[in-house]
């Protein structure tokens, strides 16, 4: 055992060690845990859903199948169309994996994705919400929520103001960001939840509501199907959104895959062949 007076020499000699080697005492315990924390800590996991995509030979998608342009199921066929739709079956096609669909609603669209897809599409707007449980892929589209009501009557609900009054009957789909809107700005108009989004602007046709405010993306193609119905000025909207899509939390591998395959499909006419039948 060292002697008493050896010890403040020794203590001192260890420092130096530690210092020379770029260390601290309370620090060098903690390289290890460093090291095994940097993976977690860059967000990639130790096996992207990349690999798991190509190993099972299928890209599971989840969509409502509802919501034209981006996504729409046929009831007669059951087969998808759309923007999106097109999309995700490129990005298949790239993979050279099958597309598998998960039709969802947009009250479950978050349940049913963590569920199981590979990737959420059809018109999904980013919200900080859905960030919390999902990435999401670089905007593919700028849009903003914009109303559409009877043609002739647009200069009635061409501000929040005017939607807000009571009297006002504003139809919204069940679950997603139109509800969340409704609720927000509308208090003091009537608010009218309808569950089939493909049948609701025929609610404003026959009269049993006044307006809806949706994205400007499906009101100026809904005033291009429904020659009774009219966008108010969806070149500007009541706010700014976004729309991407969804893709597993915590995977930056594939998301980073899906950002490349949408910046070489928005520049080799790929993004514009998908939407070409719907907005031309």
């Amino acid at each position: 055992m060292p002697s008493k007076s050896l010890l403040p020499v020794l203590a001192l000699t260890a420092v130096t060690a530690l210092l020379a080697t770029g260390c601290t005492a309370s620090t060098a315990g903690d390289v290890n845990a460093d090291a095994s924390g940097d993976a977690a800590a860059s967000g990639a996991p130790a096996e992207s859903r990349l690999d798991l995509i190509e190993s099972r030979g299928s890209l599971t998608v989840c969509t409502t199948g509802d919501y034209r342009p981006f996504t729409y199921k046929d009831p007669e066929t059951g087969g998808f169309s759309g923007i999106d739709i097109a999309m995700v079956q490129d990005l298949a096609s790239r993979l050279e994996v099958e597309v598998e669909y998960v039709q969802t609603s947009w009250k479950d669209l978050m349940p049913d994705f963590l569920a199981g897809c590979d990737i959420g599409v059809g018109g999904v707007s980013i919200s900080l919400a859905r960030a919390e449980q999902a990435f999401f892929s670089d905007p593919v589209l700028d849009d903003g929520k914009t109303p559409i009501t009877l043609c002739g009557k647009e200069e009635l609900y061409d501000t929040v103001e005017e939607i807000n009054a009571p009297g006002v009957r504003s139809i919204t789909p069940i679950g997603g960001t139109n509800e969340i809107f409704a609720d927000k700005n509308y208090p003091n108009g009537e608010i009218i939840r309808f569950e089939d989004n493909n049948t609701i602007f025929d609610e404003i046709v026959a009269g049993r509501a006044d307006v809806m405010t949706t994205d400007a993306a499906e009101v100026k193609w809904v005033a291009n199907e429904y020659p009774e119905l009219c966008a108010v000025d969806p070149d500007h909207p009541f706010n700014f959104s976004q729309k991407a899509y969804l893709l597993p939390l915590g995977d930056t591998v594939f998301q980073e895959y899906v950002n490349q395959w949408l910046n070489l499909a928005a520049n080799d006419g790929t993004y514009d062949a998908a939407k070409q039948p719907w907005w031309g």
